[in-house]
């Protein structure tokens, strides 16, 4: 194939950087997601794979897409982008047969393209396509590839995927209940693995300054590249210090003005700011949950961060200084196991929704899972290392709200000993995430 950039140069597909390389050697975790990838290539004529920049993506997608043949282009090469740019249907009528398409975002005007493409021959896995940005915002998805695509969520790497173990959590919240048995306290440990977070390029270098620097190269990468493509920002220079003033808020309700007031901008334009950075995936909103039982529930959404290795490092802290911060270590674990479960439930048979609840009496429960429309379960984070029955206050008012819909409730703390308190509730340790619960 030949590619027109401009008037004069010619190049050959095949010539393009990074195209069709061997991918290289890694120590390749096990991912959750290859499972309902390579279900998808069975009968989606596209596939998205979209995440965080540096979660895996690619990695995933050779992964499972090399041994079958595809071919491989990556739109944070020059020439490629150029060449996609410059011809959109040209570029896409002379791609093989199966192709993967890494960082499309970068070039909107390739959907329209796709799409016809799609239309005119439907073969199940035709395109495997990256996003480092959420691409199902771009009006050139919604409108091109509705009814086309199959999304497969990617998040950074989950402790299971870590420990190379099987998931097993979601079976014993839903399904069977948590085992009365006793494992060690993990402690300090749990810190540091708080203060790792979960980006693989990051776990590789050791913990300390390396990693520290590896996480603010990262961020830095993703303000002065992903942001600036996304919108036209005044003040690039306020987002850093905003990701660290919403690090010390994770796991709080949303309170625009607090995160305005060091800014010379409008509550507006930070309100506008915190959407473009969770567009990047560096942070999320976690819904209120409802309930028409219940009139009095607090209806502003929670932020987390994106990771909790990108929070500590935004607030200058390592496994030792997080762990002696009880405050703010409190805060960094209920973002970390909301994070665990999220990136979780990516191979978990069934589809779940992921909220929070809390009423104007200040009754809350951290995490609140739904599972289709008729199962809820809750989660409450602790990092002490002991239960008590007063710890169970909110998911006994959540079982109240939910009716018939309650499967169970749990209390993860960090401690040994997991045990039922009656009436489907549960105390269990942190590290029944990531072991057999």
């Amino acid at each position: 194939m030949n590619v027109t950039i401009g008037r004069s140069q010619h190049w050959q597909l095949a010539d393009l950087p990074s195209y069709n390389q061997p991918m290289p050697t890694l120590d390749l975790y096990p991912r959750l997601a290859a499972a309902p990838l390579r279900e998808a290539l069975a009968d989606s004529p596209v596939v998205l794979i979209h995440g965080p920049r540096q979660c895996g993506k690619t990695t995933l997608a050779r992964m499972v897409c090399d041994p079958l043949g595809y071919r491989y282009i990556t739109f944070d090469d020059d020439v490629a982008r150029a060449a996609a740019q410059a011809d959109p249907a040209g570029f896409v009528d002379e791609l093989p047969e199966h192709t993967v398409l890494d960082e499309v975002q970068r070039v909107p005007a390739l959907f329209m393209a796709i799409k016809r493409a799609v239309d005119r021959d439907r073969t199940p896995g035709r395109f495997v396509l990256t996003g480092s940005t959420n691409v199902l915002l771009l009006p050139a998805v919604a409108d091109s590839l509705a009814g086309r695509m199959e999304i497969v969520r990617l998040h950074p790497l989950a402790q299971v995927e870590i420990a190379r173990a099987e998931p097993a959590f979601f079976n014993a919240l839903f399904d069977g209940g948590f085992r009365t048995r006793q494992r060690p306290r993990l402690g300090r440990a749990l810190a540091g693995k708080v203060a790792a977070g979960g980006y693989p390029a990051a776990l590789a270098r050791p913990a300390g300054p390396r990693r520290s620097r590896w996480y603010r190269d990262y961020v830095r990468a993703i303000v002065e590249r992903d942001v600036r493509d996304l919108a036209r920002i005044q003040q690039l220079d306020a987002l850093p210090r905003l990701m660290e003033l919403a690090a010390t808020q994770t796991a709080h309700l949303i309170n625009v003005s607090e995160l305005a007031a060091p800014f010379q901008v409008s509550r507006q334009t930070v309100r506008d700011y915190v959407t473009l950075l969770a567009r990047v995936f560096l942070i999320e909103e976690l819904p209120p949950w409802h309930s028409n039982r219940l009139s009095r529930l607090v209806k502003t959404p929670k932020l987390h961060m994106g990771d909790t290795g990108v929070a500590a490092t935004l607030l200058g802290l390592d496994a030792a200084s997080l762990w002696d911060d009880r405050a703010i270590f409190g805060q960094m674990l209920e973002t970390f196991v909301l994070q665990e479960l999220r990136r979780q439930s990516t191979g978990y048979d069934g589809l779940l929704a992921f909220h929070h609840f809390r009423d104007k009496d200040g009754v809350e429960v951290d995490i609140v899972i739904e599972r289709g429309p008729r199962a809820i379960a809750g989660v409450e984070v602790k990092a002490a290392a002991t239960v008590t029955e007063a710890d169970f206050r909110g998911l006994r008012k959540l079982r109240q709200a939910s009716g018939k819909a309650f499967r169970a409730g749990v209390v993860l703390y960090d401690g040994e000993i997991s045990a039922s308190f009656g009436d489907g509730l549960y105390a269990a340790p942190i590290g029944s995430l990531w072991e057999e619960p």
